[in-house]
């Protein structure tokens, strides 16, 4: 059945004549763009696009069917448009704090759909460590806050969580057999150590700590996760990165479980002035909705 994603699809494919691109302007993958395309055109019973190679090309029926999306879109637009200036949310400002580790990955997709939504309100990001975030909220400089780990019913929305993996050069002895059954915090604690902190106070450091454990032997200590994974794949130690900062390419790495698991967990906390910020409130109403959704 065509939906509304479906239709925001076809008209980034004319745009840009690539599935690929469309979908990743849009938030979708590759393969969901390509099967929803497929999708589409057998809805309406004829093809839209032409494939040769590379290029993606419009049919003749495929030309008015891409303008009468282009302006269903405009007026459910104009709709939305409407709607938010009866609630002042015509324009606005809301000023986000977070920490580079979730500024970089969790927040761009999320932010997405709500500009999307609302293109008269500014959405401004504020990175600091989790330690400035938690003192900007408590200042009430911003309207909204990345709280990491936030106490029950504390945070406005939970977005997500992810685990803790430890980082171990590939030729590493354990390395094959930790990936395979985990490895303890404790077998790890006595290892040459690359402590990355990501600019917050859950670490390495700290989560050995709270296990009741010290590191033996640190070897360096970065900020950067990306860094200190490149530090692992030159053999000078092993690392506790979180899982969604793990680099792209992990040559020469192989990452381990740790066993038992430990997550951290994100979650947006308002301010005063955010509980009271209209834009910020549509910002959270988006944001619940499509972690319901998702």
């Amino acid at each position: 059945m065509m939906n509304l994603l479906h239709w925001r699809l076809l008209v980034a494919v004319a745009d840009v004549c690539n599935i690929s691109r469309a979908a990743e302007e849009i938030g979708m993958t590759q393969s969901g763009a390509s099967q929803a395309i497929a999708q589409l055109e057998a809805s309406l019973g004829f093809p839209v696009f032409t494939r040769e190679r590379r290029y993606i090309g419009i049919t003749a029926l495929g030309e008015q069917v891409v303008e009468h999306a282009r302006n269903m879109l405009s007026q459910l637009n104009a709709i939305r448009v409407l709607a938010d200036e009866s609630r002042g949310l015509n324009s606005g400002r809301i000023r986000l704090a977070s920490f580079p580790s979730v500024t970089s990955t969790l927040l761009p997709g999320l932010l997405r759909d709500f500009k999307r939504l609302h293109p008269g309100i500014e959405v401004v990001i504020l990175e600091g460590t989790d330690e400035e975030v938690e003192e900007w909220l408590a200042a009430d400089t911003v309207e909204l806050g990345m709280v990491m780990n936030p106490g029950p019913g504390r945070a406005d929305i939970v977005l997500g969580q992810d685990a803790w993996v430890a980082v171990m050069q590939a030729s590493n002895r354990q390395a094959r057999h930790a990936k395979a059954y985990g490895i303890t915090l404790k077998e790890l604690a006595d290892q040459p150590f690359i402590l990355a902190t990501g600019g917050c106070v859950v670490n390495g450091k700290s989560l050995m700590e709270k296990a009741g454990l010290q590191l033996s032997d640190i070897r360096v200590t970065v900020r950067d996760w990306i860094s200190a994974c490149k530090l692992v794949g030159e053999g000078m130690g092993v690392a506790l990165v979180p899982e969604s900062a793990l680099p792209e390419e992990l040559r020469n790495l192989c990452v381990v479980p740790v066993t038992p698991s430990i997550h951290r967990e994100f979650g947006l906390v308002c301010s005063p002035s955010g509980n009271s910020s209209s834009a910020t409130q549509a910002l959270l109403k988006g944001l619940r909705r499509g972690v319901v959704n998702s």
